[in-house]
């Protein structure tokens, strides 16, 4: 009976890690095309998100962008030994920005920021080899932002605000790799939370120490999102004392790490800008997963990830070509904070090739359509999850993944 609860414990600790494992970088089409790169950028309202600092060098005095991206993500899971494949059938997953600014000097600028930097859903096969580990799993994770943008002198600038995030998560996996009721049908759990919640900051500067170069450094805090009273759903349970399973409800907390942004931009002529970027995230706050159940009889849990710090290199250019058209491409390499052993299948991603293009079509002076596409492709890995437990055993679930995004986006930009 104790280890069918610890392995109850297990189940529910993987129901929010997929935040920790999974970062959505589109928070902004035009940013995208060009790599995800534009701490350093001066290009429209997305500085909201990038660094807010440069919100105050728009030249409008009301600044508006807004966009919508689809995700069409394939994984494919195999193991050569036992001849095993499987392969997801996931929702399209649609992350969306919308950016607002207004001036209200020379030297101010007000904004408002809304996005969704963690947000996805993978759903596999039914009761496929790693069924014990997760069958599918629905994420969303909301950003609220507050900003103001000040400008100290004609070439430096400072901005930032106070983050609202609110997100929610349903999860569901098999509780063994066996255990079914009378019928024959797989027992297994389902957790739900919605509300979940935290604060955080960020903050960015901005210089230019000459007019066809920017150096922008942005920094985002830490935010601990906090479940409480989630909902655990126990379903086609055996008749029986040894699977004592009852629906109740838990507390959790995870903390989405901070980040650190620092980039250049460089104007070379009127047609062509460079920018790069380099953000590093410091998923090291990820260590473990602690869930406090209100059901007395089954005991609280700490589960370990161990995740590491991860860089994201990104390069980008733009080239204006005429009044109504601005082009954009360019690439991202980006680490993965995953360590040998903590491979689960709800976060299926390693290191990652990203492609990026776009472009801007100005429809007026003062509105602009913008396009974007993004393919991932991620680095082959055969990896394993060393600490699912069965039968007081350590089960070790290995195989080889394959992985590869693509995303196209669709925004517009108004200023008046």
């Amino acid at each position: 009976m104790k280890r069918l609860f610890l392995l109850g414990l297990m189940i529910l600790a993987t129901a929010v890690t997929y935040a920790g494992g999974y970062r959505v970088s589109l928070q902004g089409q035009r940013g995208l095309a060009m790599g995800h790169t534009g701490v350093a950028v001066v290009n429209n309202a997305e500085l909201a998100f990038f660094n807010p600092a440069g919100l105050v060098y728009l030249e409008n005095k009301i600044n508006t962008a807004v966009g919508v991206s689809a995700v069409f993500s394939d994984v494919v899971w195999q193991n050569d030994e036992f001849g095993q494949m499987a392969r997801t059938d996931s929702p399209v997953g649609t992350p969306f920005y919308a950016y607002f600014s207004y001036k209200l000097s020379d030297k101010v600028s007000l904004g408002f920021a809304s996005y969704t930097p963690y947000g996805s859903s993978v759903e596999w096969e039914k009761d496929w080899a790693g069924s014990h580990l997760v069958n599918n799993i629905d994420l969303a994770a909301i950003y609220f932002q507050a900003l103001v943008s000040y400008k100290i002198t004609d070439n430096l600038s400072i901005g930032g605000g106070p983050i609202y995030a609110n997100g929610s998560v349903k999860f569901n996996r098999n509780l063994n790799r066996s255990l079914t009721d009378i019928d024959g049908n797989r027992s297994n759990v389902t957790v739900e939370a919605t509300g979940v919640n935290g604060f955080g900051w960020s903050a960015g500067i901005m210089y230019s120490p000459m007019d066809s170069l920017r150096i922008g450094v942005n920094y985002r805090s830490q935010i601990d999102l906090k479940a409480e009273g989630g909902d655990a759903d126990f379903q086609n349970i055996p008749n029986s004392p040894l699977t004592p399973f009852e629906d109740t409800t838990f507390d959790a907390e995870l903390p989405m790490p901070a980040e650190l942004t620092v980039g250049l931009s460089y104007q070379l002529n009127d047609q062509w800008l460079f920018a790069f970027d380099y953000n590093r995230t410091f998923w090291d706050a990820y260590e473990s997963l602690d869930l406090d159940f209100a059901n007395p009889n089954i005991p609280d849990s700490k589960n370990p990830r161990n995740y590491q710090d991860a860089s994201i290199y990104r390069f980008g250019m733009q080239y204006t070509a005429n009044d109504t058209f601005t082009l954009r491409a360019g690439y991202y390499f980006d680490e993965s904070p995953v360590q040998a052993g903590y491979f689960a299948p709800e976060t299926p991603r390693n290191d990652s090739n990203n492609f990026t293009g776009g472009l801007s079509i100005n429809v007026t002076d003062n509105f602009a359509i913008d396009a974007s596409f993004l393919y991932s492709r991620f680095k082959e890995i055969t990896e394993s999850y060393d600490y699912y437990q069965e039968n007081g055993q350590n089960v070790p679930f290995e195989g080889t993944y394959k992985s590869s995004a693509f995303v196209p986006g669709l925004g517009v930009t108004f200023k008046i």
